[in-house]
């Protein structure tokens, strides 16, 4: 994520749009940054599914992301691909080292092929990366669960490995906050790049299967979804949707043919199932008495 990404983050989180600024100067340089804000109330798990169609290095896929973090999958450079789970500290400086020691996310847990650190420049926070060669047209499932940790919540990202058939539970971080629920949940595409060449270069993914497990208990399907951007003045970005997935698409030679900025995309709410495989209790898991 950019140096900007707090911001972004802030402004869906409070009205599921991003406020207009900080990202003139990106005009001519970067693809312009492109987001799905979902409306769905606080939740204990939040699962999407995104599926890269184009890709280009400095690409990152973002599906999961709430009001403390953001979770997906990177394109960086010379064919190395990565997972991204990261979660910010509370404040709103920018030095990783000035934040005090007790303030800071701590770590949990960690997969041993999880490299984990700190990050700073857009906020602060810790930060985790998986090695993994994602491929473009295959789906890839992310999930986020939350859970009281004191005053803080941990919150654990599971990636599902298709060659494993399994989750993999890659990585806890703990940060302290007012309530321990997910909120402000959205996904987007951004390029990080921003060498003038990027912005030539097509960035295009699905977004669907995504659900909430209320804090009531109750699985809620993502049906709905809004369009919104970063305030880099490029048109050649859009949205889409086919009834079961949600598309984003920016840079290239996209034209802006389907959803205009701000507008509310909608799937099918029909016949929509939970996943039963996902690695989250819920009450109906309860032993009977």
């Amino acid at each position: 994520m950019s140096n900007r990404g707090r911001l972004l983050v802030l402004g869906i989180v409070a009205c599921l749009t991003v406020p207009a600024r900080a990202d003139e100067k990106l005009a001519g340089i970067a693809c312009r940054s492109v987001h799905l804000g979902y409306p769905a109330p606080p939740g204990t798990a939040f699962t999407v599914e995104v599926t890269a169609q184009e890709s280009a290095e400095g690409t990152y896929f973002m599906a999961c992301g709430w009001n403390h973090g953001y979770f997906g999958m990177q394109e960086q450079g010379h064919g190395k691909k990565v997972v991204l789970f990261s979660v910010w500290d509370p404040g709103k400086g920018d030095d990783p080292n000035a934040v005090k020691a007790e303030d800071r996310v701590k770590l949990l847990y960690n997969d041993p092929k999880v490299r984990v650190g700190r990050f700073g420049g857009e906020g602060t926070g810790g930060q985790s990366f998986f090695d993994y060669d994602w491929k473009v047209g295959t789906p890839y499932r992310f999930l986020v669960t939350s859970a009281p940790d004191g005053d803080r919540t941990a919150y654990s990202g599971y990636f599902y490995v298709p060659e494993e058939n399994a989750w993999k539970h890659l990585v806890t971080f703990s940060t302290i906050t007012k309530d321990h629920t997910l909120r402000g949940y959205y996904s987007f595409i951004e390029d990080f790049k921003r060498d003038r060449v990027s912005l030539t270069k097509p960035r295009v993914a699905t977004f669907g299967n995504g659900w909430v497990l209320t804090d009531g208990g109750q699985w809620e399907a993502l049906t709905k979804a809004r369009f919104t951007a970063d305030s880099n003045p490029a048109t050649n970005i859009n949205a889409a949707s086919d009834g079961n997935r949600f598309t984003l698409a920016t840079g290239g030679k996209t034209s802006n043919s389907d959803a205009k900025l701000k507008s509310t995309l909608t799937l099918a709410g029909e016949d929509r199932t939970p996943p039963t495989d996902l690695p989250v209790k819920t009450p109906d898991d309860a032993p009977e008495k």
